[in-house]
């Protein structure tokens, strides 16, 4: 199963995969090299199928426990000053998704989208410490009667060029559903309350959709 953003990607690099299989074909006699050349386009056309792929999760549904957002690499655990929305002191747990991770980004809990903002900016690495303010991002806020409000932040890297968010203000957020995209490698912070328990440690590999990052 794939994700929607991929749709028209994925049918372009079909396109240009037959084409380049019938050129080379075609055009080149020497078995070696129409293999090895042939070889090179279907890895490419791997690749963006696995980049795009939308596995099934099984979400279990709970206002006791926010849920890993993403795929990828717990890299942050530190309380820090949330500046844009919160403006006060929060515990920020950050997740890193290499261009191999699930690009899928999921509401973390369920409630009500309170805030949401696209930022333009700059595309360094994803895990520069002045990525999460400097580069192009989106702030989502979601709102429930258990946490309150929490904060997750997608954040272009320096491959990512594109962040897609369907969250919109005023709407309400399902725990564990398709809540947005980022294409080709970036990373995703969560600002939770100082009083929150964290269930994730560093470097700990997480699943979105599945995986408990922190609970009451």
């Amino acid at each position: 199963m794939f994700h929607k953003e991929g749709y028209k990607i994925i049918l372009i690099s079909t396109i240009i995969l037959l084409v380049a299989i019938l050129t080379i074909d075609k055009f080149i006699e020497i078995d070696w090299l129409r293999m090895s050349i042939s070889m090179i386009f279907v890895i490419f056309y791997i690749l963006v199928l696995q980049f795009f792929r939308d596995p099934k999760r099984n979400t279990i549904q709970s206002n006791k426990h926010i849920l890993s957002p993403v795929d990828g690499k717990v890299v942050v655990i530190e309380e820090v000053f949330e500046p844009e929305f919160f403006k006060d002191k929060r515990l920020q747990v950050s997740i890193f998704m290499s261009p191999l991770n699930v690009h899928v980004t999921r509401y973390p809990m369920s409630g009500n989208v309170v805030y949401s903002k696209y930022h333009p900016g700059k595309y360094l690495v994803a895990w520069h410490p002045k990525a999460s303010t400097e580069n192009e991002r989106t702030t989502i806020v979601v709102k429930n009667d258990t946490f309150g409000k929490i904060l997750y932040r997608q954040i272009a890297g320096a491959v990512a060029k594109r962040i897609v968010n369907y969250a919109k203000v005023d709407e309400s957020a399902v725990q564990g559903a398709d809540a947005g995209f980022i294409k080709f490698g970036s990373r995703v912070d969560l600002f939770l309350p100082l009083d929150t328990k964290i269930n994730v440690t560093l470097e700990q590999k997480v699943k979105g959709g599945e995986d408990i990052i922190a609970s009451l």
